[in-house]
C-alpha cells in the first residue's frame, strides 16, 4: 500500500477497521510533520531529550489524533493531527525545562473579572485538544466558544503559551515576528473577553 493512494479519511476508515498496514502508513505519512517539529523543539528541551524521544512523543501525539478524531467536528484530520503532535511534543519539550513552573509574561488578565486569565483556562496538560479544561461546564464552554473563533495560527500560539513559551520563543518556533505573536495574543484575549461578556 502506498500512502499517495490514500486520503487521510480512508486511511482513517481502514483503521478504525483493525487494518495494521493502514496505521503504518499514517505513521509514515506524519513523520516527516513530526520530525519537523521536534527538531524545531529540541534547541528548547536543554539536554533533557534527544530527537528520538520528541519524535516518539509526537508519534504518541498522532495515536491520540487518530484514536480521538471525530469527522463531525470543524477541524480537518491533517489540522487536529498537528495540534495533537506539536501538543504531546511541547508537553515534553516544556517538561525538560530548567523554568519549567514559570509563568512566562505575565498572565493575559481579563479586566479584574475574578482573577480569570487566559492561563487560568490552560491548565489542563491533557494530550487531547477537546479537553484543554475540565474544571466545570461553564468553563468547558467558554473554551469550546473561544477555540471556535480561533484561526490555526492563534491555536499554535496559544497552545505554545499554555506550555510556557515565551513570546520570543513562540515567534522562533512558528518562524513569525515577535510583533505577529502579541498581535496574536492580544486577538485572543479579545475573544475571550467578548465571550465572557456574552456568558
Amino acid at each position: 500500500m502506498n500512502y499517495k493512494n490514500f486520503n487521510d479519511y480512508e486511511l482513517l476508515d481502514y483503521i478504525y477497521s483493525c487494518n495494521e498496514d493502514a496505521n503504518e502508513i499514517l505513521l509514515y505519512k506524519y513523520r516527516p510533520l513530526i520530525v519537523s517539529i521536534a527538531k524545531k523543539m529540541l534547541k528548547y528541551c536543554n539536554g533533557g531529550v534527544d530527537l528520538n524521544d520528541l519524535v516518539q512523543e509526537g508519534m504518541l501525539g498522532l495515536n491520540d489524533a487518530i484514536n480521538s478524531f471525530r469527522d463531525d467536528k470543524e477541524t480537518n484530520f491533517g489540522t487536529y493531527a498537528r495540534l495533537c503532535i506539536e501538543r504531546r511534543i511541547y508537553s515534553l519539550a516544556k517538561s525538560t525545562r530548567t523554568y519549567k513552573n514559570k509563568i512566562l509574561n505575565e498572565s493575559i488578565s481579563i479586566e479584574d473579572e475574578d482573577d480569570l486569565t487566559i492561563d487560568r483556562f490552560l491548565m489542563d496538560n491533557s494530550s487531547n485538544p477537546d479537553s484543554m479544561i475540565s474544571e466545570n461546564d461553564f468553563q468547558n464552554d467558554i473554551i469550546t466558544k473561544l477555540k471556535s473563533q480561533l484561526t490555526d495560527l492563534e491555536k499554535r500560539v496559544l497552545e505554545l503559551k499554555k506550555n510556557d513559551f515565551n513570546y520570543k520563543e513562540i515567534a522562533d518556533i512558528l518562524e513569525k515576528e515577535p510583533k505577529a505573536i502579541d498581535n496574536a495574543l492580544q486577538r485572543i484575549k479579545n475573544k475571550l473577553k467578548n465571550i465572557m461578556r456574552e456568558s
